[in-house]
This record gives C-alpha cells, structure tokens and sequence, in this order.
C-alpha cells in the first residue's frame, strides 16, 4: 500500500531533496506544488495522506496552506521542512496543526524517525 504525500516547495531541488529522503522501505504517491497557491488547489480536489510543506514561498507561504487545512478542519499529517526556524514561527505553524517542524537541510534520519512516530513506519 502506498502513502499519498503531497510535497510543497517552490524550489524544484529541495522537491527533489525531500522526495529522495523518504525511507525507502514505503511505497509513495507524490504529488508535488511549486507554492502554497497550487497546493491549495490541488488540496481542493484531492486527499492526502501526508504532507511535506515547506514554509517561505511566493504567491501563498506554508503559512497560508495550514491555515487554510486549519479552515477546513483538514486532520493531514503535516510536517514543515524549513530553513525558517524561528521559534515564533514554530509556535504558529504548531498551533496551526503541523505534526512537526524540521530544518533544512533535511535529515534523512530525523524525518524516519518523524515518520514511524507519526505511525507510517
């Protein structure tokens, strides 16, 4: 069975950084967005299981996307992977319903270890 993941940054590389750090034990369906714009888009039409959101982006900012999942009372994993660790930003995307907040560059062992405390492991 594979875990529906949507990867949200407007980098391109760290898209591909993040895809390549999952464990390779699990199987993935990965959808990916460029900014929080297209990832609200693509949430409107379909379900995740996981999502991996980078926090500063153009048009609408992680930010933005989990107050949008917080809107919509949207129980998705969420799991901030960012350069941004500010602890008042921490404290906001926490109370908005992440899961967790990693730095990059992203640990490959922090995120499996992420993930099986989340249960996908």
């Amino acid at each position: 069975m594979s875990i529906s993941v949507l990867v949200t940054d407007d980098s391109k590389l760290s898209r591909r950084s993040v895809i390549r750090s999952l464990p390779q034990e699990l199987e993935y369906e990965i959808t990916e967005a460029t900014n929080g714009k297209e990832a609200i888009t693509i949430l409107k039409e379909n379900k995740f299981q996981l999502i991996l959101l980078d926090l500063t982006m153009p048009e609408i900012d992680g930010v933005g996307v989990l107050e949008y999942l917080y809107e919509q009372k949207d129980s998705t994993n969420v799991i901030v992977i960012s350069a941004d660790f500010q602890p008042e930003k921490q404290k906001i995307v926490m109370a908005l319903g992440a899961k967790r907040f990693l730095r990059k560059p992203l640990d490959k062992e922090e995120l499996a270890m992420t993930l099986f405390e989340l249960g996908y492991l």
